[in-house]
């Protein structure tokens, strides 16, 4: 099994298969379960559902549990595998009636694409058009009736038409210490692992308010656990974390590198998101939408006009004295 099929499984074994297991975002839950259960009392499929927010909140979970909640199939796709209009007829002339489609990643969708599953949300209808040239003449095909949720990362780049055509949206929000503490609890609780309450608040702490995350490094501490034959105390914790290159504030290699780079080479900033991402030699992708927002939320660096900025903060947090003027 790759890291990767381990990863998924690891993952898959701890999602939450209800709202009411489901922890945080308590007023998403609310409003999706107020939405579903109408549908159900109704005998109606669910209006449409646009999940936003960073990586890593659960956004997959949340697609999962509207589907069983719904007592639905599920069919899964992402935005950056359906290239042609032909992509997504094949898909949505496939689905059975109910059945809920989880597009992530859907702000990637090619512009045809969007179009076409415009009509497909509204009407339940998709136009295929036969032959070529001055003779091609469009034929509409009927759907079944489909629940569509869309997860994004990036919400401000999905076209207005796309949005305004789902019938809820949801902005889920990065979660407070409290609540990831919930979520290493029940995680260790499913796997078998004991931590005392320390640990679990330090763990808790370095995870940057996500629960992916919690639950990864839930997995590299487990994993030093059974190296060493270590009880799950704090400083076991803080060993793992070293051994991980986690530091105490939950910033790891490349975060540093990137601060690092921020201050050395370009004297703090401001640098170019394109230009940093080749600095450190990295996605621009995976700095704007991993990297970078955690180290804005928590003050090191600051988004301006000109470019990316190291905050007196970062300049503190690495060791190293501001240059007056800046």
């Amino acid at each position: 099994m790759t890291e990767v099929d381990a990863d998924t499984v690891f993952e898959g074994t701890l999602r939450p298969n209800s709202l009411e297991e489901f922890i945080g975002q308590e007023k998403v839950r609310e409003q999706l379960s107020v939405m579903l259960s109408a549908a159900t009392i109704e005998n109606r499929t669910p209006d449409h559902v646009l999940l936003a927010g960073p990586p890593g909140l659960g956004k997959t979970t949340l697609a999962m549990i509207v589907a069983h909640e719904s007592g639905s199939p599920l069919r899964m796709s992402s935005g950056p595998t359906i290239t042609h209009t032909g992509d997504l007829a094949a898909v949505l002339s496939s689905l059975t009636e109910g059945e809920t489609l989880f597009i992530d990643e859907i702000h990637r969708l090619p512009r045809g694409v969007e179009e076409m599953l415009y009509i497909a949300m509204e009407d339940f209808r998709i136009d295929i058009m036969v032959g070529k040239g001055p003779g091609a003449t469009t034929v509409p095909l009927q759907i079944a009736p489909f629940t569509l949720v869309g997860a994004t990362t990036r919400s401000g780049l999905l076209p207005a038409p796309l949005r305004d055509r789902f019938g809820y949206t949801a902005h889920l929000e990065y979660y407070e210490v409290g609540e990831i503490e919930f979520v290493i609890r029940r995680s260790a609780g499913l796997l078998g692992i004991e931590l005392d309450p320390h640990a679990v608040n330090e763990l808790a702490r370095r995870s940057r308010g996500t629960p992916r995350i919690a639950n990864r490094l839930l997995r590299r501490v487990r994993d030093y656990l059974v190296v060493h034959d270590s009880a799950g105390s704090r400083d076991a914790v803080n060993a793992a974390l070293t051994v991980f290159d986690i530091d105490e504030h939950g910033l790891d290699r490349l975060d540093r590198a990137v601060l690092t780079t921020l201050i050395d080479s370009f004297r703090g900033g401001p640098a170019g998101i394109t230009t940093l991402a080749s600095a450190v030699g990295e996605e621009r992708d995976t700095l704007e939408s991993v990297v970078e927002p955690y180290l804005v939320r928590v003050g090191l660096i600051a988004r301006t006009p000109r470019g990316r900025v190291a905050t007196p903060a970062a300049w503190a947090l690495l060791g190293k004295k501001q240059p007056s003027g800046l």
